[in-house]
């Protein structure tokens, strides 16, 4: 039997990719990657695509940025598709990296309740965040480290606020972007989301959609993703070789076209961009 998405703890996790990598059906190649890729559908459309044109076939655990960054420095991925570039920078210069490559884009967006309550609509993301703060209006964030908790903590930092922690308004849900959001909207609070996820969000709930975008278009909210290998000479066990295949083949023009045409409810949700 072929797993396509890892989902459980760690043990398991490694247990399945070691029961797969010795049946010698195909060769199997272990990534660690973030919500957001596997909450839109994106990884099955290209786990597909690499199967057949490369006969590798993509096993996946999808966390958040820091989560899988972990992963790699523990040697229990080959490669990792993330997206917190400062992060990322660290992990290649002190050597658990190599070969980082991007490969696409989308953008974050501030989403919250239709009414509005603290009045943030159409400004930046920096204003927006600041008149948040000093409303006390409930803000959900993931709190996990992840690309997207990253880049929320660029934001508070721009609008000059300390990084919330005990403040009654901020709620750490510790969990995926889609719980987040699904928190943000029963506490008739704000989040910032990628805008894949969100699409996704909103066709889940349909008619019963509780979360409006309030804050879009800003420059400080474009959401860079990578592709990075594990360094082979931390670990024996990597699959370096596969690693690089992924990496040629997620920057050639076939599979960035490919990044393009991916859509969800007729929109576009990742803009490649690995000759820039």
């Amino acid at each position: 039997m072929k797993l396509r998405k890892l989902r459980s703890i760690i043990v398991a996790f490694l247990l399945v990719f070691t029961l797969i990598g010795t049946a010698g059906a195909v060769e199997v190649l272990r990534m660690a990657t973030t919500t957001s890729t596997d909450n839109t559908g994106l990884l099955d459309y290209l786990a597909k695509l690499l199967l057949e044109q490369k006969g590798i076939e993509l096993q996946w655990v999808a966390v958040g940025t820091g989560k899988a960054l972990e992963y790699g420095r523990n040697g229990d991925v080959d490669v990792l598709l993330v997206h917190a570039p400062d992060v990322e920078k660290k992990f290649v210069a002190d050597g658990w990296g190599v070969n980082r490559r991007q490969v696409m884009y989308n953008d974050f967006i501030i989403v919250g309740p239709a009414s509005d309550p603290a009045k943030v609509a159409g400004m930046g993301a920096a204003p927006a965040m600041k008149k948040i703060a000093a409303a006390g209006a409930p803000f959900a964030s993931r709190a996990d480290k992840s690309g997207t908790h990253v880049a929320e903590l660029v934001l508070w930092k721009n609008a000059g606020i300390p990084e919330p922690d005990k403040e009654k308004w901020y709620i750490q849900t510790g969990q995926g972007m889609l719980e987040t959001l699904m928190i943000a909207g029963e506490q008739k609070g704000y989040c910032l989301t990628d805008r894949g996820t969100f699409i996704k969000y909103e066709d889940s709930r349909k008619d019963q959609a509780d979360l409006v975008i309030i804050v879009e278009g800003d420059d400080s909210l474009k959401n860079q993703y990578s592709v990075i290998a594990v360094n082979p000479a931390k670990w024996e066990n990597l699959r370096y070789d596969l690693a690089v295949h992924f990496i040629d083949w997620m920057v050639s023009p076939a599979t960035q076209k490919a990044v393009a045409d991916f859509s969800l409810l007729g929109k576009q949700l990742f803009f490649p961009n690995a000759g820039e």
